[in-house]
């Protein structure tokens, strides 16, 4: 099966390491334009440069903060008065960790802020060429945490369920224009945001954040976490015309560790 999405333009988040990074290179590498977002310049231009290009393809980057929604708005407003694009990643850093016990009412409004509001109010700007082109894929990176929440992730489990069941009401309304809507639940990926859980995992514990990786490879079926460059395969597929009868979904990429259906 051969992976095409050349003259396509892609959005993605977060995509100045990690996760999002691989999604962008994946993206760039099947044949699309891509526009990455983060806060970091220096590490935006650098995988800029670094991206595959052919005569089809213009890469580019957007400078924002996630955790700023109202100069994040301004930033992603300006960019779609002169540019549409046909897929959206939506990908943010996640909220910082902690249990139900120690988070009050405002760091909930925060990462509703940060991992909701900046999605949906990126979808709505994007669909008004998706919707004029009857073409368009939106994709949510979420947390396998809305199914079996983590106790130490209380903030990413109560938003990003929110996204989760936005996203299967969104595809239900986009679905006579051609685009799909669908969530990934991302299970554990060798990234800086899992070692820097990791590491405080590690002190809470009084044991060596090895220790805690062992565990933690000990509770998945492969016996290892995942590599970033996995994830943009899938992405990749999602994003293509090989999909188009995939929408409204939550797929699971975590190397078989959710136990729940």
């Amino acid at each position: 099966m051969n992976i095409s999405l050349e003259k396509k333009r892609a959005l993605v988040g977060g995509s100045s390491g990690g996760i999002g990074k691989a999604i962008a290179q994946q993206l760039a590498e099947s044949g699309a334009s891509v526009t990455l977002m983060s806060h970091s310049e220096e590490k935006l231009k650098k995988i800029v440069a670094e991206l595959p290009t052919n005569e089809t393809q213009k890469h580019g980057y957007l400078v924002v903060d996630f955790s700023d929604f109202h100069g994040y708005r301004e930033t992603i407003f300006k960019f779609f008065e002169s540019n549409s694009i046909d897929i959206l990643v939506n990908n943010t850093q996640g909220p910082d960790a902690g249990s139900s016990l120690e988070k009050q009412t405002p760091d909930y409004q925060e990462a509703f802020n940060l991992l909701f509001k900046t999605v949906v109010y990126t979808t709505e700007l994007a669909l008004k060429h998706m919707k004029e082109n009857k073409w368009g894929r939106i994709i949510n990176v979420a947390s396998v945490s809305v199914k079996e929440p983590l106790s130490y992730l209380a903030l990413s489990n109560t938003i990003r369920a929110a996204v989760v069941t936005w996203a299967k009401t969104l595809a239900t309304d986009v679905g006579p224009f051609n685009i799909t809507a669908n969530s990934i639940l991302t299970g554990y990926f060798d990234t800086e945001r899992i070692a820097q859980l990791n590491s405080k995992k590690a002190e809470q514990l009084g044991i060596s954040e090895d220790e805690v990786l062992a565990d933690m490879e000990s509770k998945v079926p492969v016996k290892r976490i995942g590599d970033p460059k996995e994830y943009g395969y899938l992405v990749a597929f999602l994003a293509s015309d090989n999909a188009a009868y995939i929408t409204g979904t939550q797929i699971p990429i975590d190397g078989g560790l959710l136990k729940s259906l």
